[in-house]
């Protein structure tokens, strides 16, 4: 499927634009644990996958650059030195961002053109932005050897999507699409940006993706407002990022919050406790340990943190119910996208008839389950 998304991509690319462009391949995302974590300075566990966005990218004999987003049949021109965030602009404000970001570091570009397209499911919470962003800047850096390092491209990525996009996300997308590794899942500091990898072994069971088939669009308001409540939170007990708080620091300062806002900030620390915890659980080879902690997770992102909603709500209670699941929560932002699940092979498919039935008999639509192994982070790719 990768191989057949880059050969289309490759072919766009020389149908509309003379000779051999630079191919590369950025990956989206899961994160086995530790939600809205990654703002507040916190701990994440994330692991690239084998979908992602495929980008062909070359120099440009004009004096404008060119980009198509294939999927879409959408084009967009752009000149390099006149670029501001379009209203409704999409995937464009993406680019454009990237682009943007680059030169504010007072590096100059050249005009190119770029065909992009991707085999991440529109809406699944798999982080598709990112790893469009992070296909852009690679693929620049490659092409006009800007010797940015990956470090530096990923703070690009989250900038372009905090400027152009609108959304202050944190660093754990663009990250573990940029530094992800075949097999592994990364426990990721999100203050320190250092990552230890993990390899992942499940024996008996594996990880199966739910897409509720529900649009989230990260850049409403829900996402950002609960942002600067944990930032007024973090200033209120003088510390950096929530992060550096305890449970008990945040009870000394209740009588100053709305209970609202208390619940938010008590499911960060809490969230980022549990992150550390499944890493434990995984070394001690817990997996029933692991699984609960999810459940804690998709608990607490529902009540507390209020970024669920009732088809993701219903997935997990699914789970919780059937003795083949032993793990299951929301992953993402919120608001729709995909449940990650632990499940025993051995049921899978039964489990995924019963899943599709029930879940269309409640809300008269389907799911979409996809089962995911663990990739290489952005990386050229030689056709």
């Amino acid at each position: 499927m990768k191989d057949t998304l880059l050969k289309n991509i490759q072919n766009s690319f020389k149908s509309q634009f003379k000779g051999e462009p630079l191919m590369v391949f950025s990956p989206g995302r899961i994160n086995v644990i530790g939600e809205h974590t990654d703002y507040n300075d916190g701990f994440v566990f994330p692991a690239a996958i084998d979908k992602g966005i495929a980008a062909a990218v070359q120099q440009s004999d004009n004096d404008f650059c060119i980009a198509h987003a294939y999927d879409l049949d959408e084009y967009y021109e752009f000149t390099l030195d006149q670029i501001s965030p379009l209203n409704q602009g999409g995937w464009r404000n993406y680019i454009i961002g990237v682009v943007a970001e680059i030169q504010k570091k007072g590096i100059s570009l050249s005009p190119f053109n770029i065909v992009f397209g991707g085999n991440i499911p529109e809406g699944a919470g798999l982080s598709s932005s990112a790893a469009l962003e992070n296909s852009v800047v690679f693929s620049l850096n490659e092409l006009f050897n800007l010797g940015l390092s990956k470090s530096e491209m990923i703070l690009i990525s989250q900038q372009a999507e905090h400027n152009y996009a609108g959304v202050k996300c944190g660093i754990m997308d663009q990250y573990a699409s940029m530094f992800g590794q075949k097999d592994q899942a990364l426990l990721l500091d999100c203050r320190t940006q250092e990552a230890t990898p993990f390899k992942i072994d499940f024996h008996d069971y594996q990880l199966l993706l739910i897409n509720t088939n529900v649009k989230h669009d990260l850049s409403e308001a829900a996402y950002n407002d609960r942002r600067q409540v944990c930032e007024n939170v973090s200033k209120l007990l003088n510390i950096k990022a929530l992060r550096d708080a305890t449970a008990s620091d945040l009870v000394a300062i209740k009588p100053q919050l709305l209970e609202e806002d208390y619940q938010k900030a008590l499911f960060v620390i809490q969230e980022n406790n549990r992150a550390l915890e499944a890493v434990e659980a995984m070394k001690a080879n817990e997996l029933e340990h692991l699984g609960s902690l999810l459940f804690g997770s998709h608990d607490g992102l529902q009540h507390q943190y209020q970024v669920s909603c009732k088809e993701l709500d219903f997935l997990v209670d699914f789970a919780k119910n059937s003795p083949h699941i032993i793990g299951a929560r929301m992953m993402g932002g919120g608001f729709g996208g995909c449940t990650i699940n632990i499940v025993k092979k051995s049921e899978l498919e039964t489990l995924q008839d019963t899943i599709a039935n029930v879940y269309k008999a409640a809300f008269d639509k389907d799911c979409s389950f996809y089962n995911v192994n663990l990739s290489e982070g952005t990386h050229l790719v030689s056709m």
